[in-house]
């Protein structure tokens, strides 16, 4: 082959370097901090609309933490599957409180209206707020508790293992979450950051004091955005306190959608809304961003269509780098490698839901059998 091909081919065998380097390198992790063996009490409130599926998971795991001073807080979002009377079936006898949720006011979405009414009985000094879809190992919360005090962070959070139990999960998932590791980057350059829109949190794991919640208007502050674990990381920063985020891959699982369909809405929902807030503050781009954001997608996709359709040397050279950083990304998420030759399919399929996302934009907003438009407002 000759020197041109190899030039040619030089940003994917770039990208397979980078990429490869990145998931070797990442830090801080969780496993590097100590576990507590006392500390303030943790009260964890997880929001609950239609997790009949996850919530005994979510719920067991966290009673079995090392960790001794928790009280669990389920907030039943008016489900209709059963839900609240698992959790009510589960509390007997342990440390679990039920909350009946209250109707949905006018301008706010239905996670921060449950996270906020389980902070108004929480009594820790910690407030945890988790989702329904994650499973805790015994010893996350105790290390969380000694990370957090350790970084002196108001707001802690960690980026669990992502597990995909079906074809679609592990066509996509990778995917997007290589796409927005891509704009995160390294955690060590976000941790404490004074950059607003640099500022991300996981959602699904949040560990705050309760001082700094009230003192950023809880998630109140935040109530209108389907964003609202990036939007309160943002307002942390805007308030001048610190953030953490830290590797939680070994002490945390989270499957986050079940079917095709759930992960078509799902990020559906929280793509174009969520990436313009990662953008710089400037309007046009955060408008242009929604729509451009699957460019990227065509580096993976169009050299295997240029060897296949005109057998370029070139072409053969990107696509069998690109298999070999697939190959890096899927062992690094811990999911199936023989997926890993699919990728130009998956690429294609995030394409398609990022246009889907940014076509929807924030008119409407479809979640858990609510419609939401605009800036939030509840439907139906």
């Amino acid at each position: 082959m000759s020197l041109s091909a190899w030039l040619l081919a030089s940003p994917w065998i770039l990208a397979l370097l980078v990429i490869l380097y990145h998931y070797a390198t990442r830090r801080p992790n969780l496993r590097d901090y100590a576990p507590a063996a006392s500390g303030p009490l943790v009260s964890v409130i997880i929001p609950a609309r239609n997790e009949a599926r996850n919530i005994e998971r979510c719920v067991r795991s966290i009673l079995a933490a090392t960790y001794p001073s928790i009280e669990v807080i389920v907030v039943d979002d008016r489900s209709t599957d059963g839900t609240g009377e698992l959790v009510e079936r589960l509390g007997r006898g342990a440390s679990v409180r039920l909350v009946r949720g209250a109707e949905l006011p006018p301008g706010w979405f239905g996670k921060q209206w449950a996270l906020v009414q389980g902070y108004r009985v929480a009594r820790g000094e910690l407030l945890l707020f988790a989702d329904a879809d994650t499973k805790h190992e015994p010893q996350l919360i105790a290390r969380a508790v000694t990370a957090r005090a350790a970084e002196r962070a108001d707001l802690f959070s960690v980026i669990p293992r992502q597990e995909m139990a079906t074809f679609w999960e592990r066509l996509i998932q990778p995917h997007v979450f290589v796409a927005l590791g891509a704009r995160v980057g390294d955690l060590r350059r976000l941790n404490r950051t004074r950059t607003e829109w640099n500022a991300i949190a996981n959602g699904q794991f949040l560990l705050v004091t309760r001082e700094s919640y009230q003192a950023v208007g809880t998630h109140e502050a935040v109530k209108h955005s389907v964003a609202d674990d990036l939007m309160l990381a943002q307002t942390y920063v805007r308030h001048g306190r610190d953030i953490f985020l830290a590797l939680a891959l070994e002490y945390m699982q989270t499957r986050m959608y079940g079917s095709l369909r759930e992960i078509l809405e799902g990020w559906t929902k929280n793509l174009a809304l969520g990436a313009p807030l990662m953008a710089p503050p400037v309007p046009w781009i955060r408008r242009l961003f929604p729509y451009v954001m699957w460019l990227p997608a065509l580096l993976w996709v169009g050299p295997p269509i240029a060897w296949v359709a005109f057998g370029w040397d070139c072409a053969a050279i990107a696509t069998v780098a690109s298999l070999i950083t697939w190959i890096g990304i899927y062992a690094g998420e811990r999911a199936p490698v023989r997926y890993a030759p699919l990728y130009p399919l998956g690429a294609v399929m995030v394409a398609f839901i990022m246009i889907r996302s940014a076509w929807r934009g924030n008119r409407k907003v479809e979640w858990r059998g609510r419609t939401y438009r605009g800036s939030g407002t509840h439907q139906k």
